[in-house]
């Protein structure tokens, strides 16, 4: 892979960490439901290229480059109590994530 392509790939990922920064109201959930991944995700995959590369980067420290914050204060302001249907959906679609 080309400097160019990881400088352009890293640009692409800070842009949807901002598109996600700017959509609090989606849900993780509703994240899951329809495109099988959620912030969680991104914030284990974030650990995973870390640890691949020799990096020590935890798990918490992740979740807050994703979510822009420590995960318990955005969990505090921005996350809703899933509703019966959408863990149904949840359930139904779920991706092992």
């Amino acid at each position: 892979m080309s400097a160019e392509q990881d400088a352009i790939e890293a640009a692409v990922f800070r842009r949807l960490l901002e598109h996600l920064d700017s959509r609090k109201d989606v849900q993780n959930i509703e994240l899951m439901e329809l495109a099988g991944f959620c912030r969680n995700c991104l914030s284990k995959w974030y650990v995973t290229a870390a640890e691949e590369r020799g990096v020590e980067v935890d798990y918490e420290g992740a979740r807050e480059r994703v979510y822009g914050m420590p995960y318990a204060d955005w969990k505090a302001q921005y996350q809703t109590e899933a509703t019966p249907e959408q863990l149904a959906a949840f359930e139904k679609h779920r991706t092992g994530h």
